[in-house]
């Protein structure tokens, strides 16, 4: 019936309208420095609900390049910054893998953790054995945190040369979020504590320990916190929005390493050498409250851990990763020194990114290029401080630093400085493109409108308005 084609017409334009939304990029180029701004596919939340999200294959810069900077928020479907106190971002993180070219490409939204059997996940440089493999990511305090490479370093992808014969570089985004509207207890949820969310088994199955009373076997996709007697409000969509910056790869580059490490790391020397021989990662940890006796601004609690990286070389960037309760993590070196302290950004107001009593950033090092060093085989201590005037439950002690060794540049470097220039100017897609893709998808929606009235007419029926 006409009426039906009518809403077969929406349904057709909403849909290609839908596909425009979630694939859309926006590119810009200043100062040789490429911007790439792209949208996750869609998820949805109600309120208490979590969504843990794997979503392969994501949109991101092809080709031989430095990655100068990675960031990401989570948006409503307007495009607006959603604020903490209603969708808490626990955490994301960009990992980045090889595949065979003949996997179909399209996007795939699961809540395994694992990769798929036929993606070989390509790993930072340290240092726990199976987790934490992601080359960037961050929490709460994305927003107000510099994730910025500076020259002449980048993180190096793409690189030909390393990509095995019959693969192709990709991406995976792996997204954690909770609704807090409405929530009983929202520091609870977003600590994921195991009754608020009546759980007693995690995603595969497994009952939890007695001793395990939060974390995030207990916050998996699709399960709910407790929320207050009576409380309704509307399902509501989602994207998690990442911009990235970078260059085109050239030998004037120095490729910086990625390293990430936990506290909760359980290590082991061997015997006759310095290099480490377990990375048994725990990545959250459970932490009690202080003695009722104590004053409450000494109720600290704190975590220490030693580590030693594969290799040595220059430190150029240091955060750290803490939760609610977080007072700051310091990496020093063997002597004793400090080579990077991080602190975290307490919010103040309401409006997103200086949401009140969360964390909205961390500081950061940028250490004069050549005045940090680690040693090859020196042995580090992790630091981190939480307060501890009440329990929390799931917390993180993580640490990202990136270090370069000076003396080494890629061995499959372009010789020319910007032998790649005339080759974006190929690959960026300017506006008038969007232009042509919308009035494409436009002519398409008309073929269809004008095919169906053909056919409600040819069934005896008219257009009530032409």
């Amino acid at each position: 019936m006409c009426s039906d084609c009518s809403l077969l017409f929406s349904l057709v334009l909403l849909l290609l309208m839908a596909t425009v939304r979630s694939t859309q990029v926006h590119l810009s180029n200043a100062n040789g420095i490429r911007t790439a701004v792209f949208l996750s596919p869609k998820f949805e939340l109600e309120p208490g609900s979590v969504a843990e999200k794997l979503f392969h294959n994501i949109d991101f810069p092809r080709g031989h390049i430095a990655i100068k900077s990675f960031d990401a928020e989570v948006v409503d479907e307007t495009g607006n910054p959603v604020p903490l106190y209603e969708t808490y971002l626990h955490h994301w993180i960009a990992m980045r893998y090889y595949r065979p070219k003949a996997v179909e490409n399209s996007n795939s939204s699961s809540n395994q953790r694992a990769e798929k059997s036929d993606y070989v996940v390509i790993k930072n440089s340290g240092i726990c054995d199976d987790l934490l493999p992601q080359y960037f990511g961050l929490g709460s305090e994305t927003r107000k945190t510099a994730t910025v490479v500076p020259d002449p370093y980048g993180i190096e992808v793409g690189n030909p040369a390393e990509i095995p014969a019959g693969y192709e570089e990709g991406w995976t985004l792996n997204l954690h979020a909770i609704d807090t509207r409405g929530a009983e207890d929202k520091l609870g949820c977003t600590e994921c504590r195991c009754d608020l969310y009546n759980v007693t088994q995690d995603e595969d199955g497994n009952a939890l320990e007695p001793e395990y009373i939060g974390g995030m076997r207990c916050c998996y996709d699709e399960t709910k916190c407790r929320l207050i007697e009576g409380y309704r409000s509307p399902r509501r969509g989602f994207f998690m929005k990442y911009t990235v910056k970078y260059v085109d790869w050239d030998n004037s580059i120095l490729p910086a390493k990625i390293y990430i490490l936990d506290v909760t790391a359980r290590w082991q020397r061997s015997n006759n050498s310095k290099e480490s021989s377990g990375h048994n990662c725990q990545i959250e940890y459970l932490i009690e409250s202080c003695s009722t006796n104590t004053a409450h601004d000494d109720c600290i609690h704190t975590k220490s851990v030693s580590i030693v990286l594969p290799s040595g070389g220059e430190v150029i960037y240091g955060v750290a990763h803490q939760h609610t309760g977080g007072l700051g993590s310091t990496l020093y070196g063997e002597d004793g020194r400090v080579i990077c302290s991080s602190i975290p950004i307490y919010g103040q107001g309401m409006e997103p990114g200086n949401e009140s009593g969360y964390i909205v950033g961390m500081s950061t090092c940028y250490p004069k290029p050549g005045s940090i060093k680690i040693s090859s085989g020196e042995s580090l201590t992790l630091v981190s401080n939480y307060s501890n005037a009440q329990r929390h439950t799931g917390v993180m002690g993580l640490f990202y630093i990136l270090v370069a060794d000076p003396d080494q540049h890629s061995p499959n470097a372009t010789s020319a400085p910007h032998a790649s220039v005339h080759e974006h100017k190929k690959t960026r897609l300017p506006h008038y493109v969007w232009v042509v893709i919308l009035l494409f998808q436009a002519a398409l929606v008309l073929a269809l409108v004008i095919t169906y009235r053909r056919k409600c007419r040819k069934s005896g029926y008219e257009s009530i308005a032409t």
